[in-house]
């Protein structure tokens, strides 16, 4: 431990409570006790050594030494106090009186100490105080216009005679007042070099905090223009932060939010209250990574600048909030989306009221008949025209309960194919048979196109016999007497192409969206003229989905609709058959939307 340190530590223990967290007062209060308990230190020791030289000393001797103690009682009013300017005035108040003292009884203006009035302001300079320097710097003046004054008016006693004496004296005060001065300039110099120090400690510190954080920090006036924007907004929008000073900034806000931006600052600058806004901010492409251009989402949080200025300026710090956004658009999506799909099942079990209990009634009520044929006298014609009523209503109920399982085995995982080899062609043109009187007694032609060249396809026959007959019947149902129906099918490279062209109703645009999903049926369920459950292209596309192939929708309301199947000739083993993995594909439409909300976020 050096003396350097030892001085110092026996110093910091003498500082007031309020100077010991503040690196530079602290330095200041060190350098305003340590040159004067110093000086105390010494007058005291060089006293016995002036009795020694001087002998006796006089009662004005005594005083001067005596005031030398003052310096001891300033650093103590320091220590307890912790005012610094005023300890700086009572110093120079201190000193100004010992000049007085020694000048006005050795020659006065011509004396020695006279000199040391120079001191009285540059020690004054150490305060770093307008008040105080001025304060010394009239006390000084005052102090040798009085010596001056006296000395005019021989009020004061005369000089020594001593010439050799006085010039030795004389010096010794120069010398004093030279060797004080240059301490002073030492301190000065030491205190510029702490607040230096300092002041690169704090630049620094700010430093890497700008440069390190992810939020973006700047100062506005009150119309929006930037002052001053932080390093980080070059990552974040990936321009330079000059180009954001000024308008810059205002000029990437999406112009649907500049409102809302700019009442932002205003209402800050005005209300004095902080304000918090969350607005779309245009990004820069970046090179070397692929991120286009963009907008993303920004919340900034604004508040009034606490130092006073002309004009009324806004401090804001801005966050980049895009993946909150889109994750709360995801939720509402996700809840827009279980609102619909309990939408379905609420008009799907509306509907099933009306699909189940109509041929229950009518098997329970011509079975009835049937039982009780010797009270109704029913012949043998009736009775076989009642039983194939009960057939035909028990093949009816029984398509829609399998419609209902094979779904919910598609929903769980649970459905498989068994691919082999088929003609498509002839299990086309068989299911077009099927359903040709239906078609006829609905006033609706139907038309099959397959070329006889079709080549034979491997896949699960059971599955796409369901497809053609699903997609035919609904186009039969769906068109009004005297449409036509058409059915068409293709090879276009690697796939067999099917394509079902009615003349229907259509489907409007918000429902063409949802078409396919389970339980979903177009139009109002209570506004509907045919019967259904809603399963009917919802089996289709997990069946395609089974085989990998394609679906598509295309259609116009009061024009007709088009339903594209796309279907590989080849079946792979070897990929996925568990509609497990093929969930998504049925619910795409929902996927479709979060992929657009993400985009457009």
């Amino acid at each position: 431990m050096t003396v350097l340190s030892i001085i110092r530590d026996c110093l910091d223990a003498l500082l007031h409570p309020s100077a010991r967290y503040d690196a530079l007062t602290r330095a200041r209060h060190r350098a305003f006790m340590a040159p004067r308990l110093l000086g105390s230190l010494v007058a005291l020791a060089a006293f016995p050594i002036y009795l020694a030289m001087r002998g006796a000393p006089s009662a004005l001797e005594v005083a001067a030494f005596a005031w030398l103690i003052a310096p001891i009682l300033l650093s103590w009013f320091l220590s307890r106090t912790g005012r610094y300017e005023g300890a700086h005035i009572l110093s120079s108040l201190a000193l100004a009186g010992l000049v007085m003292m020694v000048a006005m009884t050795t020659g006065g203006i011509e004396s020695f100490a006279a000199v040391w009035l120079v001191v009285v302001p540059l020690e004054a300079a150490l305060s770093a105080s307008r008040r105080v320097v001025a304060f010394a710097s009239t006390l000084a003046l005052s102090c040798a216009a009085l010596l001056i004054a006296l000395g005019h008016f021989d009020l004061l006693p005369a000089a020594e005679p001593n010439a050799a004496l006085r010039g030795v004296l004389m010096a010794a005060g120069v010398a004093s007042a030279t060797l004080y001065a240059a301490g002073l300039a030492f301190g000065a110099e030491s205190l510029a070099r702490t607040s230096v120090s300092l002041l690169y400690v704090e630049e620094d510190r700010y430093r890497l905090l700008a440069r390190n954080m992810s939020d973006v920090i700047s100062r506005h006036s009150r119309n929006g223009a930037v002052q001053f924007i932080s390093p980080a907004a070059e990552a974040m929008l990936g321009t330079q932060a000059s180009r954001l000073t000024g308008h810059g900034l205002f000029d990437r806000v999406h112009v649907a939010d500049r409102p809302a931006y700019l009442t932002a600052l205003s209402d800050a600058a005005r209300g004095g209250e902080a304000r918090s806004v969350e607005f779309r901010l245009r990004r820069d492409a970046v090179r070397g990574q692929n991120i286009s251009a963009d907008f993303i989402w920004v919340e900034m949080r604004c508040r009034p600048f606490e130092q006073a200025t002309a004009e009324a300026e806004v401090v804001a710090v801005m966050r980049d909030v895009t993946d909150r956004k889109v994750q709360e658009l995801a939720l509402e999506l996700a809840r827009t989306a279980a609102e619909q799909a309990d939408a379905s099942k609420t008009r799907f079990l509306a509907t099933m009221s009306h699909e189940l209990r109509t041929p229950l009634n009518a098997i329970i009520g011509f079975s009835e008949m049937i039982v009780q044929e010797d009270v109704l006298m029913i012949d043998a014609a009736r009775r076989k025209e009642y039983a194939q009523l009960i057939n035909d209503s028990g093949q009816h109920l029984l398509g829609v309960v399998n419609g209902i399982l094979d779904m919910s085995k598609m929903e769980s995982g649970n459905f498989e194919i068994s691919p082999e080899p088929f003609a498509p062609r002839a299990a086309l043109v068989n299911c077009c048979n099927l359903l040709a009187l239906k078609a006829r007694e609905n006033g609706v032609d139907l038309v099959t196109r397959a070329p006889e060249d079709l080549p034979v396809m491997t896949g699960d026959p059971r599955a796409f016999k369901q497809i053609v007959l699903n997609l035919v019947a609904n186009a039969v149902k769906f068109t009004e007497r005297g449409g036509n129906v058409t059915v068409q099918a293709s090879v276009e490279g690697p796939r067999l192409m099917l394509r079902v062209t009615d003349t229907g109703v259509g489907i409007a645009p918000d429902d063409l969206k949802r078409i396919g999903d389970p339980f979903f049926q177009a139009g109002k369920t209570y506004q509907r003229k045919h019967e259904g459950t809603g399963l009917g292209l919802s089996i289709v596309k997990g069946l395609v989905g089974l085989h990998h192939g394609e679906m598509n929708v295309q259609s116009k309301i009061g024009e007709g609709t088009t339903v594209s199947v796309a279907l590989p000739l080849t079946f792979t083993a070897e990929a996925p058959t568990n509609i497990a993995t093929l969930k998504p594909a049925l619910r795409s439409g929902h996927q479709d939307q979060a992929h657009q909300v993400k985009k457009s976020a």
